[in-house]
């Protein structure tokens, strides 16, 4: 691929603040991370969809990206593959938008992803739905030629991961289904951002960071001919397996102490599907 600018103005001003022992230029992507994750043709940033500033980070990342015409698209997870703003103005409304990629509030609250999405609209970077649609995954979830997707190893991570992910509550003979659903999820991801890549640009993936992970997500269904980058979002202490997935690790505060699955339990009902 060619190589990819990095936005001009910001370079200089770094530099001084490092000579100056100044914190006061606070890129979303540090030298090392510079260094570590550019240039790409696909960047993934994989979040904790709980944690505000991982969404912060990714909208910084989309206005310093476009700052410098490199950003050929935003992929999202929270929206279905087939849905865009390309058609749109880079004055649209948040009302347009969200109705260009037919956004699911209940699901993805606009609060914490409309302003990563309209920093892509105004920047005029075409924002793509990413995730496989809804009416696909029945489709997926009895699609048995998906398990030879994944080694017999990478498989029983999965299902621990799903397992795990949906707080033990789900029904034993259900997972591999949900398993089959994560991997037709990281193929449609993994397809839209391929389509999407333009040389001497990067593709920005905004997705949660089970889908952002080396051995296990996306990354595995990317062409091998693209250069693939991988950035994942830790609230708190990172686990030295997550280190292990990715190109660098942006580390935020960790988050207040909280039993997600504990309402779920009360009700008996399975939370909504993992990502």
């Amino acid at each position: 691929m060619a190589a990819m600018r990095y936005p001009s103005f910001l370079l200089p001003l770094c530099a001084l603040a490092l000579v100056l022992g100044s914190s006061a230029c606070t890129t979303p992507l540090p030298l090392r991370a510079r260094q570590a994750l550019l240039p790409a043709d696909i960047l993934l940033l994989g979040e904790q969809h709980d944690a505000p500033e991982h969404q912060a980070w990714e909208k910084d990342t989309v206005q310093w990206l476009a700052q410098g015409d490199d950003l050929a698209a935003l992929v999202l997870e929270m929206a279905e593959q087939g849905r865009s703003t390309a058609a749109l103005p880079t004055d649209a409304s948040e009302a347009a938008v969200q109705k260009a990629l037919f956004w699911n509030d209940s699901a993805w609250p606009w609060a914490a992803y409309g302003p990563v999405t309209m920093a892509a609209v105004r920047a005029g970077v075409p924002v793509l739905g990413g995730n496989l649609p809804r009416k696909l995954l029945n489709a997926a979830t009895a699609n048995t030629a998906l398990d030879a997707q994944l080694s017999d190893a990478a498989w029983l991570r999965q299902l621990r991961a799903v397992r795990e992910g949906h707080c033990d509550l789900l029904p034993e003979k259900m997972l591999p289904g949900m398993v089959r659903v994560q991997i037709a999820r990281d193929m449609q991801l993994a397809q839209t951002a391929a389509a999407a890549v333009q040389s001497g640009k990067v593709v920005l993936l905004v997705t949660g960071v089970a889908h952002a992970q080396r051995s296990l997500g996306v990354p595995r269904y990317l062409p091998k001919n693209l250069v693939s980058k991988i950035a994942l979002a830790q609230a708190g202490q990172a686990l030295e397996a997550i280190e292990k997935e990715a190109d660098w690790i942006h580390h935020t505060p960790a988050l207040p102490d909280k039993d997600d699955c504990a309402p779920l339990r009360q009700r008996g009902l399975p939370p909504p599907p993992a990502s």
